[in-house]
């Protein structure tokens, strides 16, 4: 029996905490730092995402088994090349492979060398060449901050003035660190967007089932970006012929390109595809599970993840059937009203208890701790992930909604949208 410990405390890490907890061979679950929801199935531990030689003291003190790195910032700073050097078996991608999302130029340049379609970019490490390549270049564009920003580092510009703006934002005020100091400007693409998360061990890649996230903070797509404010699977737009191109254009030759610049990927890769008029492209890659598509994905999946972490790790991949149920998720995204930017906290959680014992109802959360009183209370823009099984998506849609109402904080915030598209399909 197994002792596993995750990293990370937010919606996602509560979705694979879960997950795991359905295995048989696993025997306890610890989890860095967790939160209120987390220790429903797995034991909090006061150790930070980043505290890495925190994390191999606990590992080596408890005996872990297994450690599950699952955010992007410890990954890309090197958490599981510290784990692995220290002799704790590690799920995710080493530092050298977690480029893959840490660096967006470090990505477009991989896929124009090896013929992977994406978007027609620039990079630029200075505004003012930025701002000169600007005054020629079309509009809409869209500025990419090239390192890790929440998921909030990319402006769509519909003017040249945004896109000016956009630059002063990223390079100049810094409102994303270091994370700015290098842009990329790419060619702005029109289509439906497609999140296809996978499953790689170095050379054989398993692809999941497809989902589609929702990043504006309000209905019909108005708002600022956000870390997500719901998601649904599968897409109806990810059709057969579009999944064979992409395992044959995007896919596999990821998996290869990475191997053959000798970075081996490890891990999950998450594609995230534009289906254009000229085909499938991607627009950005993550090197983790995303953030809330985990959280109708994992719901859907047949196999002991267990099992998948561990082929990922032995390069057996090749012997793993990834299955998923022929059904539907949606999720939607309580949050704390002025999420991406200013909201208050700190408020009692209601009505938690009314998912208990429901099959195909489950609520992830992404912001929440105890306070004092050992009541459950927000800690988050994002608070709760509310996600309900249909058998179509329009009736996971249904439940999903429903099951919404069950939860209540001062400040509840959601969009009324997530999955419209489905409706339109």
């Amino acid at each position: 029996m197994m002792k596993i410990l995750i990293i990370g405390g937010g919606g996602r890490e509560h979705a694979i905490a879960w997950k795991i907890a359905r295995s048989p061979k696993v025997e306890k679950i610890y989890c860095a730092p967790g939160n209120a929801g987390i220790a429903s199935v797995a034991e909090c531990v006061d150790i930070g995402v980043m505290d890495f030689e925190a994390q191999i003291r606990f590992a080596k003190e408890h005996a872990i088994d297994l450690a599950v790195v699952a955010p992007d910032d410890p990954l890309a700073a090197g958490a599981v090349d510290a784990l692995e050097a220290a002799g704790i078996r590690t799920f995710g991608p080493r530092k050298n492979a977690a480029i893959l999302e840490g660096s967006k130029a470090f990505s477009k340049d991989l896929m124009k060398k090896y013929g992977i379609p994406t978007a027609a970019y620039e990079t630029f490490d200075s505004p003012e060449a930025a701002l000169a390549y600007l005054e020629t270049a079309p509009v809409p564009i869209v500025l990419k901050a090239d390192g890790l920003a929440l998921g909030k580092g990319v402006l769509i510009c519909a003017t040249r003035e945004e896109a000016r703006a956009g630059v002063k934002t990223l390079m100049q005020d810094r409102q994303f660190g270091s994370a700015g100091d290098r842009i990329v400007i790419e060619q702005f693409m029109t289509g439906r967007e497609v999140s296809v998360l996978s499953f790689v061990d170095g050379r054989t890649i398993r692809v999941m089932t497809s989902a589609q996230d929702h990043k504006r903070a309000k209905d019909g797509d108005q708002g600022l970006n956000t870390g997500g404010m719901g998601t649904f699977s599968p897409s109806p737009f990810y059709t057969p012929e579009i999944d064979a191109y992409c395992r044959e254009h995007i896919y596999q030759p990821t998996v290869d390109a990475m191997r053959a610049e000798g970075r081996e990927f490890k891990g999950v890769i998450f594609f995230g595809l534009m289906l254009t008029a000229d085909g499938p492209k991607v627009l950005e890659y993550n090197a983790r599970f995303g953030d809330p598509e985990t959280q109708v994905v994992l719901p859907r999946m047949q196999n002991d993840i267990v099992d998948v972490f561990e082929a990922c790790i032995d390069g057996t991949l090749d012997q793993i059937d990834l299955r998923f149920d022929d059904n539907a998720a949606v999720c939607v995204v309580l949050a704390s009203d002025g999420y991406p930017e200013h909201y208050r906290k700190g408020f009692e959680i209601t009505g938690l208890d009314a998912f208990d014992g429901k099959e195909g109802y489950y609520v992830f959360h992404a912001g929440s701790k105890f306070d004092a009183e050992g009541r459950i209370v927000t800690n988050g823009g994002r608070v709760l992930g509310v996600t309900a099984l249909g058998s179509t998506l329009k009736e996971a849609r249904g439940n999903a909604y429903r099951a919404a109402e069950w939860v209540h904080f001062e400040n509840r915030y959601m969009r009324h949208d997530i999955g419209k598209a489905i409706d339109e399909a």
